[in-house]
């Protein structure tokens, strides 16, 4: 199979998946068991919520288009329930106003269907070594390194914005080594410790 790499029973990611079309939320199961996650599906977008409440999930595969409650208005609540669940919109009609929408509710990604199997096992890594849940020792480095960075960052008082120029690295990058998405380099790290005040070493102490 594609992609993503198998993770441990203990830490599979628990994926619920909200989509009215039967067929497509088999294949989004079939494409998350095989690659190692525990799916949820739920084909009523009404009865979402109260799944979301019950369940202890890590990712939303939510739909852009269904009926009753649509999937833009249900990432705003998801959203004003759980700031830190990750959320994958799918849809079959992108539109600006959608993509700008899902980006101030921070999506970790916004996928046109018919969706790309790669790409999709690609998003479920790249959230799998977020959260540290990656079997790999090198993604859950990247996960504790992008926790300090972010962690310390925000107790300095410090944007993105403001680090990146301290640092002289952009915001881009700095925000793909907070979510783990990237291994900085020795000099790129030596810059952020002298940024944040502090050793090197301690950019690692939570690991």
């Amino acid at each position: 199979m594609v992609g993503i790499a198998k993770l441990e029973d203990r830490n599979a990611l628990r994926v619920l998946v909200v989509d009215d079309d039967a067929d497509v939320a088999g294949l989004l199961r079939d494409v998350l068991e095989s690659n190692g996650c525990e799916p949820t599906i739920v084909t009523d977008p009404t009865q979402a919520m109260d799944e979301i409440r019950r369940g202890e999930f890590h990712i939303v595969v939510l739909d852009v288009m269904m009926p009753v409650v649509s999937g833009m208005d249900l990432l705003a609540e998801i959203r004003a329930h759980d700031s830190d669940i990750a959320v994958v919109m799918l849809t079959g009609h992108p539109s600006l106003e959608t993509a700008m929408r899902s980006i101030e509710h921070e999506v970790s990604a916004y996928l046109q269907k018919p969706f790309d199997i790669a790409e999709l096992a690609r998003v479920l890594q790249l959230i799998a070594n977020r959260k540290g849940l990656a079997t790999s020792g090198e993604a859950q480095l990247l996960s504790r390194l992008g926790v300090t960075v972010r962690e310390t960052r925000k107790a300095r008082g410090l944007t993105l914005k403001q680090l990146a120029r301290r640092t002289g690295l952009s915001v881009s990058l700095l925000s793909q080594i907070e979510r783990a998405e990237t291994a900085a380099s020795i000099a790129s790290l030596y810059r952020l410790a002298r940024a944040l005040g502090m050793p090197m070493s301690e950019l690692f102490t939570s690991y």
